[in-house]
């Protein structure tokens, strides 16, 4: 079992709803929880979004750096 409050594999959705639907589950987390994020490329862009839309509001940290996949523990502050 997972201390991940939720996972998102975004390997199988289209990639205009990959960004909408990790911040929808993002803002659904509770204050110090995290989640779990499953992609198949390096998601800095995403990072950098974090950054402009939710600034000091999250935590960032790689768990695999591919190559074939990437897993990245967001946290909710």
């Amino acid at each position: 079992m997972s201390n991940f409050a939720a996972q998102v594999d975004v390997r199988p959705i289209s990639p205009r709803e990959k960004h909408p639907t990790i911040f929808s589950t993002f803002d659904k987390l509770e204050s110090g929880t995290s989640m779990e994020l499953v992609n198949d490329h390096d998601p800095k862009p995403l990072f950098y979004q974090f950054q402009m839309e939710r600034p000091e509001q999250f935590t960032w940290q790689y768990l695999e750096e591919g190559p074939a996949v990437w897993r990245v523990a967001i946290g909710k502050k």
